[in-house]
């Protein structure tokens, strides 16, 4: 098993990660175990969570994969309840299930005139209300519906945590994705008002916002077929100071800090960019 950097000892807690059939969310779920904790892996497809789960046990941790879409609250309840059952009340919950849609997307960044006459164009006047709930729903109702059950197990209790997981697009909004971009910022805003809410309770809600990660959710996106950035991608690495798209393990000495209670007690609310300098960066 590999050697947990941060010395967070996670034993005898419960973690639950809910997207865990992704690149990110998994290798989350993966580093808690390392630390200790027994793991909870939620996927919408079992089978996805299901290859984690043996990955963790394989390396000497505990872990079980659960079926559960996020935005179905009978989905969110039964597997509370299994997880409860099965490995104990849960201490710590990382809501990592979100994403976007291309219908929600516009195909141009800047509108201009002819647009609406340019046939196949989706423009910003094409995207339907639909979409736009799909995407809104996805990540913030995928992160409220969670946090309902699983804080409720967390009450009374010491030392629990929340981590939710943001984006670069909650601070500035990308061109093209308006509907990810508003999705993420209530993400951020309900991060701060879950702090706050359950401040008397002792329970700690961050967030992470991670930058630019390669990904199979954005890889059509960022590379060509044949491997070389696209043309958003080469806005995104001359924007980033790093120079690189970040990589998966680099999200885990900030997952690590803000669920240790002995280094982030007094840390609650905070939304940390794990971003390579972009936020920081202004072009010039």
């Amino acid at each position: 098993m590999k050697t947990n950097v941060l010395n967070t000892d996670l034993t005898g807690k419960v973690a639950v990660v809910t997207g865990s059939g992704g690149v990110l969310c998994s290798d989350m779920a993966k580093v808690l175990a390392r630390a200790g904790a027994k793991v909870a892996l939620f996927n919408r497809t079992l089978s996805k969570a299901q290859v984690y789960a043996e990955e963790i046990v394989a390396e000497g941790g505990i872990a079980k994969a659960y079926a559960c879409n996020v935005l179905v609250e009978a989905d969110c309840k039964a597997a509370a309840q299994a997880v409860l059952e099965e490995l104990g009340p849960c201490d710590i919950l990382v809501n990592g299930a979100g994403g976007n849609s291309s219908k929600a997307n516009t195909d141009k960044e800047f509108y201009e005139p002819g647009d609406l006459d340019t046939a196949g164009l989706q423009t910003f006047f094409d995207i339907s209300p639909e979409n736009v709930s799909q995407v809104l729903e996805l990540n913030f109702l995928g992160t409220l519906l969670p946090t309902q059950f699983f804080a409720r197990q967390m009450l009374g209790r010491e030392g629990c945590c929340i981590v939710n997981i943001s984006s670069m697009n909650a601070f500035t909004p990308l061109t093209k994705i308006p509907a990810y971009s508003g999705a993420k910022a209530a993400v951020s805003n309900l991060t701060q008002w879950l702090a706050v809410h359950f401040s008397k309770e002792g329970i700690r809600v961050n967030a992470i916002a991670p930058g630019f990660f390669a990904a199979e959710q954005n890889a059509r996106l960022l590379y060509q077929a044949d491997g070389t950035p696209t043309e958003r991608a080469r806005k995104i690495l001359a924007g980033t100071p790093a120079g690189r798209m970040g990589r998966p393990e680099e999200l885990e000495g900030a997952l690590l800090f803000l669920v240790n209670n002995a280094a982030a007690s007094f840390i609650n609310g905070v939304v940390l960019p794990v971003d390579g300098g972009f936020l920081a960066y202004s072009g010039v």
